[in-house]
């Protein structure tokens, strides 16, 4: 199967949302980008398979990041492959092997950034596997500080920004005169963002797998530990700190929106696949900003995917005006920061 099919095919199974963002990409960086993606889901599905051992599983992540770098294959990882309960999953990490064999088909300049973001995000997984050593609420562990924080966002996503940078920069001669640390930084930013939205949706499945990234500095300053957090009664309590990290949120967006609108009007693709994660992030903040029940595990705080298909098909006759678009994301802020 040609690299870019076995990209689709996958894609599609594990992500519906990221692949439409793939599909709409110019076909010139769209293999790159989807390989990238697919190696970093892997990745994530090796690092949260709890029927390994947590040392077994960062020596597969480690086995996985020198495949990347020489000829060899991670056979080790296959075996990871039979825990997964859900098919698409299970599916990626059997095709682990095709996708290393249409990786090593890219050109060496493409191949050396997927291998450098790859490297990235596998040291911010196995960062996490170290720092919160239980996987229930019994043995719940927190981040300390905001930095440690928003290195954690950078590692899994911030970097992700810089490669998608680098990436189109190099394919994409409409970017030629992109000032490239600025762009890289403001991608990073975008990553960061989207990173941050994902902690603060997922807060209340993560503080019962013994993950609070909430920083314990800032539950300390309205009076509160980790394990409070694990009450949903507590929910208004917890209400400023929440308001403050979807603020910290808002302002990467911003970040993400500038990066955006750098993007020649000519590269539409280009322009729509930034806009529909930020325009889809930006609604999950909104979702929690309005939720009185924020900590409660049993709620989920999903945008319908009959609102997301409903953004995306608004934002094709914006993505051409930069008014617009500012125009549709300001209202959304405005709902979360009046």
């Amino acid at each position: 199967m040609p690299g870019s099919d076995l990209t689709t095919a996958l894609l599609r199974r594990v992500s519906r949302s990221f692949y439409l963002s793939v599909a709409v990409l110019p076909r010139a960086v769209r293999p790159t980008i989807g390989l990238a993606y697919l190696f970093a889901r892997a990745s994530d599905t090796i690092a949260d398979t709890r029927l390994i051992d947590r040392a077994s599983r960062i020596a597969h992540l480690e086995a996985l990041r020198a495949a990347l770098a020489d000829d060899g294959l991670p056979t080790s990882v296959g075996t990871t492959a039979a825990a997964q309960a859900l098919p698409a999953e299970r599916r990626l990490l059997e095709r682990l092997p095709d996708c290393l064999a249409a990786y090593r088909a890219l050109p060496p300049a493409d191949r050396g950034r997927v291998r450098t973001v790859l490297g990235t995000i596998i040291e911010g997984q196995i960062q996490d596997l170290r720092l919160f050593p239980g996987e229930d609420e019994g043995k719940l562990a927190a981040l300390e500080t905001r930095e440690d924080l928003d290195r954690y966002t950078y590692l899994v996503a911030g970097c992700v920004g810089e490669f998608w940078t680098e990436v189109h920069v190099a394919h994409r001669r409409r970017l030629a005169g992109w000032d490239l640390p600025r762009m890289r930084a403001l991608g990073a930013r975008f990553g960061k963002g989207l990173q941050l939205t994902n902690v603060l949706r997922d807060l209340p499945r993560d503080l019962r797998q013994g993950r609070c990234y909430l920083p314990r500095e800032d539950l300390a300053r309205w009076g509160l530990e980790p394990r409070d957090l694990l009450d949903p009664g507590r929910a208004p309590a917890a209400r400023p700190l929440l308001a403050e990290w979807l603020n910290i949120a808002l302002d990467h967006y911003e970040a993400g929106w500038q990066y955006t609108f750098a993007i020649p009007r000519r590269e539409a693709r280009m322009r729509l696949a930034c806009a529909w994660p930020l325009l889809i992030g930006l609604r999950t903040l909104d979702l929690l900003a309005a939720s009185p029940n924020w900590l409660d595990p049993a709620i989920t705080l999903k945008v319908p995917r009959a609102r997301v298909y409903g953004l995306m098909v608004h934002s094709l006759g914006t993505v051409w005006s930069t008014r617009a678009l500012g125009r549709q994301a300001r209202r959304l802020r405005e709902r979360i920061r009046p």
